[in-house]
């Protein structure tokens, strides 16, 4: 199921947009959405949504805490719970983010994060759940994430959907989280890559949309707060989305990106 489940068929598939959500009770207005664990662990009654992904929480987890609460068991027995409701695409990995300043948080390397974040992975895998589960590449330098792909190894299957996971802090600078899906993609052009978190700006340009399948992004909160607005109303979700969705619908040029050195097999 794990891998027939995270298998494209053989004609191209269009860009995937799965908007962020604060509030669970929101995804009834959306095709697509992105809610995190920590939004319904506690919830009691279910909610109308239509396709959906359930996000981990790793960034609200690893940030706050230093490390998750919940482990794989918990975090599987809720993923079980929810899956009822709606269709649920996929349920991400409980991976370890990279960026310097968490790495300087939890004490550990980026190695060790590596590690963590496919033994979280191979541990919900195995608990057989209702839905597939996404993996998430990890790792700072371009190289990082290609020494992931390469721990990953078979686990990867061809034309798996994967996750790349500490890219929505650098999307004031779009050739940066370009240059790591291309990088990538050169070890495995196969790969189906999701992008998370992810602003407009990188969003928007087509030198990084190129490379992704999908990608998810609770931006529009933040932009909305930041000019005076309402950062929990829906509708300036949906206007967001508008946005994201229609610059996806311009076809893009193959782009060639120069990768860095070193990232050569």
């Amino acid at each position: 199921m794990e891998a027939q489940s995270l298998r494209r068929s053989g004609a191209a598939m269009s860009f995937r947009f799965y908007i962020g959500l604060h509030h669970p009770s929101d995804a009834q207005h959306f095709d697509a959405c992105c809610i995190s664990i920590n939004r319904i662990r506690e919830r009691k009654s279910a909610f109308s949504v239509n396709r959906w992904i359930m996000d981990s929480g790793a960034f609200t987890e690893i940030s706050t805490y230093g490390g998750y609460r919940h482990d794989v068991a918990e975090y599987a027995a809720a993923a079980r719970l929810w899956s009822e409701v709606g269709r649920l695409e996929a349920i991400v990995a409980q991976d370890w983010m990279c960026e310097p300043w968490i790495i300087q948080k939890t004490g550990l390397s980026v190695d060790e994060h590596q590690r963590l974040t496919v033994e979280r992975y191979d541990a919900l895998v195995g608990e057989a759940l209702p839905a597939p589960v996404l993996p998430v590449l990890q790792g700072f330098l371009p190289t990082d994430y290609l020494r992931h792909v390469r721990q990953y190894s078979s686990r990867l299957r061809p034309d798996m959907w994967v996750g790349v996971g500490s890219v929505c802090k650098r999307n004031g600078r779009p050739s940066e989280v370009a240059t790591i899906l291309a990088t990538i993609k050169s070890e495995r052009p196969d790969l189906r890559l999701h992008g998370f978190g992810l602003k407009k700006t990188a969003l928007l340009d087509p030198s990084v949309r190129v490379h992704l399948h999908s990608a998810d992004s609770m931006a529009w909160s933040y932009s909305a707060r930041k000019q005076g607005r309402n950062g929990n109303d829906w509708r300036e979700a949906k206007a967001f989305e508008a946005s994201v969705m229609r610059a996806a619908s311009v076809p893009v040029a193959a782009w060639q990106l120069p990768l860095p050195l070193g990232t050569a097999a």
